[in-house]
């Protein structure tokens, strides 16, 4: 996969020149460095990207010219051969080229100054964690204004119940908020029951939240109630809750006891207990044996081998009482048990970002800002910026009167023109190029739909406005490649990283897994690549009711075959009797560990937090030796994909020979020194 690493790096870096490149028309620049096939190179044609993953880059590792020269050819060579086999001329890639361009296309079409604002507005918010409960009146987007007022007076009314003294913000949710998640969900064939959250979204920050619902709760001081703010969804109540110093990016451990939300007291009450006694041992060696209690312990058993570690979260990812717990740690520290609603936690904080300063803070805050609501105030400056730059011109005239011909029928998306209306009327006009009143009319058949609120004239308006500024728009997006050089070479690379991208799927990756006798035929000449250490084949009989201990213990000491000692605790009805069997090598099991590796051994071992006893029993010893193709298809078939693509590299050498003219190089190694 080394190869796609390289290509992440022409996909994804960054595409900003510096001054003495961009600008440097010098004689060095237009001369041929070497030429791939028939494909002359010139010096500017490897600067441009040399620079741009090697110098400018803080992250990618610096090559030099020499290392990277050679990168560089057997890119080239690949999307030659790419192109050579017509891929660049699929569906598929012209549409996955088109979604990206239109991606690339947005820092081009938004306005700086309002962008700088925004992004100084995201940084600012982004320092706090905000914890937050709203109650939520719905109302339609496009509803009529007299709905729209009924449902902003019942907004305020709430509002003065929670402002009252004494009143529980909580439970005024439960009886007004119109959305589900405050009451929670019963329990249905197709669902397991959910509880409310009571209006407690919990902990989040810049971008979690629509960005009206974010501007209200963080223009809200802590332990304060909002007016009602207006979102698509409708009016929230916001009660901000707590505003502390944002974590960034947490990364934290756990040992996870699972209990339904709804388990009985008793229930409840021994879990807690046997949370708290993995807690107290945990103390007794300051937490040195929390690898060993995570193993044997844990029912996350996606974070086991890992130590519980959770893959980072941010604070808007996991349930408030968690975050509640990271907040209150330092780095290393584990907190006694809490409980959620999924089951008990034991929680250790490994570490927390934090957040940067705004500059490195700066390219993800533009990225995200790129992709949120907010950005249209941005785009809605750059809107003006261009219908003044390609002189459009609206005919007031024409517009009123097709609007006057629009019916009620348009509500129920049944449209269609009357005969007065006169289809070769201008509406308006871009660079003197004229948009007539059809092609208006084809928009409105392809986009309308069901209107339940608005009037007729004012829903014709709302398509007029979203068409009128989508021609604009779409003008200007159409010019962007002449207007400014940058773009058309970032398209450029997006389309060769496409290509490259879809040729090493053809040629290698997918044709490593298809091709199951050459995958074979590797294997067996690498074996000795591909080894099992020593190994045990155990049983593993988890006894967790006392009671059944000494059941499970004669039916051993009887001489019950340990493969069929499953269907015989059935049989018999023993409660509490769980069995496995597996090949174990060393650190993959906490119990096996502590047993003898001796075939015949049984280890019988109590549990210090609970009533449950583990019984390992040794079966079988397995000396090392190779993995079959099954146990390490992962492996193997990563390094087949690396022959394969080293022979096909080989293959385009010689198909696309490569000439590079030693006096240029020497020029171009010294502008690096």
């Amino acid at each position: 996969m080394k190869q796609f690493n390289f290509l992440k790096m022409f996909v994804l870096a960054a595409f900003v020149m510096p001054a003495f490149f961009a600008n440097a028309q010098s004689k060095l620049d237009k001369q041929v460095l070497m030429t791939i096939g028939n494909q002359d190179v010139t010096v500017k044609d490897f600067n441009d990207v040399y620079y741009k993953n090697n110098l400018k880059s803080d992250v990618i590792e610096k090559k030099s010219v020499d290392e990277y020269l050679d990168l560089f050819t057997t890119f080239r060579m690949k999307v030659m051969e790419a192109e050579r086999l017509q891929l660049d001329t699929s569906a598929k890639f012209q549409r996955e080229l088109a979604g990206y361009r239109k991606q690339l296309a947005k820092p081009f079409m938004s306005s700086d100054d309002v962008t700088e604002e925004l992004l100084e507005e995201a940084y600012q918010r982004k320092l706090k964690d905000i914890r937050a409960s709203h109650i939520l009146i719905r109302c339609e987007k496009n509803a009529l204004p007299s709905d729209t007022l009924k449902a902003y007076n019942r907004a305020i009314s709430i509002r003065k119940k929670a402002l009252a003294k004494g009143a529980d913000f909580a439970a005024l949710a439960d009886q007004y908020s119109d959305d589900p998640s405050a009451k929670g969900m019963k329990a249905t064939d197709q669902n397991p029951a959910r509880p409310g959250n009571h209006g407690d979204l919990g902990y989040f920050t810049v971008f979690d939240m629509v960005y009206p619902f974010e501007t209200g709760a963080y223009n809200t001081k802590e332990g304060e109630i909002s007016m009602p703010i207006r979102s698509s969804y409708g009016y929230h109540i916001i009660k901000v809750q707590s505003v502390t110093d944002a974590m960034g990016s947490i990364q934290a451990a756990h040992i996870f006891l699972q209990l339904p939300y709804d388990a009985p007291e008793e229930d409840v009450a021994a879990m807690k207990q046997k949370a708290d006694n993995i807690y107290n041992e945990l103390m007794e060696q300051d937490g040195k044996n929390w690898t060993e209690k995570v193993k044997q312990y844990s029912d996350d058993k996606g974070t086991v081998t890992r130590d519980g570690a959770l893959s980072s979260f941010t604070v808007s990812r996991i349930v408030p009482e968690f975050i509640e717990v990271c907040k209150s740690l330092e780095i290393g520290q584990i907190a006694k048990p809490v409980r959620t609603n999924y089951g008990f936690h034991i929680i250790k904080l490994l570490g927390k970002s934090g957040i940067g300063t705004f500059e490195k803070e700066k390219q993800g805050l533009a990225e995200r800002v790129e992709k949120d609501m907010r950005s249209k105030k941005s785009e809605e400056v750059v809107l003006k910026q261009v219908k003044k730059e390609y002189k459009f011109k609206q005919n007031d005239k024409n517009l009123e009167a097709f609007i006057a011909t629009v019916d009620s029928a348009i509500l129920r998306k049944e449209y269609g023109p009357s005969e007065k209306v006169d289809m070769d009327a201008t509406l308006f006009s871009l660079q003197k190029n004229p948009t007539k009143v059809s092609e208006f009319v084809k928009y409105i058949k392809e986009n309308m739909t069901m209107q339940k609120y608005a009037s007729p004239g004012a829903y014709a308006y709302q398509l007029y406005e979203n068409f009128s500024n989508g021609v604009v728009m779409d003008y200007a997006d159409a010019h962007l490649e002449e207007k400014y050089p940058e773009f058309k070479a970032l398209v450029q690379e997006y389309r060769d990283g496409i290509l490259l991208f879809d040729l090493m799927d053809k040629e290698v990756w997918s044709k490593a897994v298809q091709d199951t006798l050459g995958l074979e035929e590797f294997h067996q000449r690498n074996a000795s690549k591909y080894m099992w250490e020593d190994r045990a084949y155990a049983s593993i009989i988890t006894v967790s009711r006392p009671e059944s201990l000494p059941k499970v213990k004669a039916l051993l000491d009887s001489g019950v075959e340990l493969d069929s000692l499953r269907s015989v605790v059935q049989r018999d009805s023993i409660p509490g009797v769980y069995v496995r069997k597996a090949y174990f090598q060393k650190g993959d099991n906490n119990f096996v560990d502590q047993t003898e590796w001796k075939v015949g051994v049984r280890n019988e071992i109590p549990s210090t937090v609970d009533q449950s006893t583990t019984i390992v029993c040794i079966r079988e010893l397995r000396k090392p030796e190779p993995k079959t193709l099954k146990e390490a298809r992962g492996l193997v078939t990563s390094d087949y994909q690396v022959e394969l693509e080293q022979k096909w590299v080989k293959s385009l050498k010689e198909r696309y020979p490569v000439k590079i003219n030693e006096k240029v190089l020497d020029k171009v190694r010294q502008m690096y020194q």
